[in-house]
């Protein structure tokens, strides 16, 4: 066989798929990178809960590594961890035809359920701002993204997502408490965005990772009205296990079914011994930790409102702020701050414009304290 001359091989770049020059790197993992070289900061970009993983839960960790539960599990999760999180889905839904498995967190939840779902040229409906990951799995699928705006309020109208779907689309991804906004959606919206894609034959997908942060109202999930709906849920900010990589999703058994599939061929399973820990988890009461981001939440709200357009129903819901600052350049205003030690992200990270930024209250109060007093000092400079 004759060696390609060299005036046609390949360069490096040429090996590369294209679709990946269709996903950016992460704009908040370059502030992490950031944040990493920066002594004495206020980091107020996290996106990860800030208190310690409870006690029971490393327990139930170290012990299932002792016990060696460390090889591979069966590819939907273990026994006990599905049963107790079908009973617990059961009797919320009622749903006859509600199948779950457990994820290798709910990233990985999201790219088994779009790369089952998703085929090249079909659409996908998402909302901006909102959470980056969507639309960079969604061209991994090879699907199309199609966007649809919610500002200046971050509320969904559904008559722009009506207006949004075609005879492609096939999905729509949904947040609810929603990151970046930590806006929630009143229950009617939610329930007539569940009855649209039900009437359109539309997969809606509910990422509920942050159901359990909700401040002013109860949570509502869309599943409740839609029984086709798509459930992606997880243990990461709930329990904050967010490196230990331990989801769930729930939805038709036929959706399901492929997922299980393909994470045999994927992920294989979530990580062995953490489902032990996510059993022990389903036992522990995380409401002390909601009430007291509620109470970081309304701290930092009367000390920024003054000061700055707070969005989202003044964080109705999660554990983020997003804020327009004085001027509506949310780039310029994040440069600023770094020279401060102060870290936060630009809301370009999460949407086609840059008039925003998101502002993380999952830190402990003193760095929630030193934060507001910088932020507010510099939106009077400006």
């Amino acid at each position: 066989m004759t060696p390609p001359s060299d005036q046609n091989a390949r360069q490096p770049g040429d090996w590369i798929a294209d679709r990946m020059h269709l996903i950016d790197a992460s704009g908040i993992r370059r502030i992490f990178d950031l944040a990493a070289s920066i002594e004495n900061k206020i980091d107020l970009s996290i996106g990860q809960p800030h208190f310690e993983t409870p006690k029971p839960i490393r327990r139930a960790l170290a012990d299932a590594v002792e016990a060696g539960h460390n090889g591979y599990s069966p590819s939907p999760g273990i026994a006990p961890l599905r049963d107790a999180l079908q009973q617990q889905v059961d009797s919320q839904y009622q749903h006859d035809d509600r199948q779950l498995m457990v994820t290798s967190g709910t990233s990985g939840g999201l790219v088994l359920a779009l790369l089952c779902l998703v085929e090249p040229g079909d659409e996908v409906v998402v909302f901006d701002p909102g959470f980056m990951m969507y639309r960079h799995l969604i061209h991994l699928a090879g699907g199309t993204v199609v966007t649809v705006d919610t500002y200046p309020d971050f509320d969904v109208d559904v008559d722009r997502v009506a207006a949004a779907i075609t005879n492609r689309t096939k999905a729509i991804i949904y947040n609810s408490p929603g990151n970046p906004t930590g806006a929630i959606d009143l229950p009617g919206t939610i329930d007539d965005l569940a009855r649209l894609a039900e009437r359109h034959d539309i997969v809606l997908i509910s990422d509920e990772i942050y159901s359990r942060f909700c401040y002013d109202r109860p949570f509502h999930s869309p599943a409740t009205t839609n029984p086709n709906t798509l459930v992606i849920d997880g243990f990461s900010k709930s329990h904050s296990m967010t490196g230990w990589r331990l989801g769930f999703a729930h939805g038709p058994a036929s959706i399901i079914e492929q997922m299980i599939k393909l994470q045999q061929f994927t992920f294989v399973c979530a990580p062995h011994p953490v489902q032990w820990a996510g059993l022990a988890a389903m036992d522990v009461d995380v409401s002390p930790h909601v009430e007291d981001y509620r109470r970081k939440r309304d701290r930092l709200v009367e000390r920024l409102s003054a000061d700055f357009r707070i969005g989202g129903g003044a964080g109705a819901g999660a554990f983020y702020l997003f804020l327009e600052p004085p001027g509506g350049n949310g780039t310029r205003f994040v440069e600023q701050a770094i020279p401060y030690g102060l870290l936060i992200v630009p809301g370009s990270v999460f949407s086609k414009y840059d008039s925003h930024i998101r502002v993380s209250f999952a830190v402990d109060d003193q760095t929630l304290d030193t934060g507001a007093n910088l932020l507010v000092q510099l939106a009077r400079q400006l």
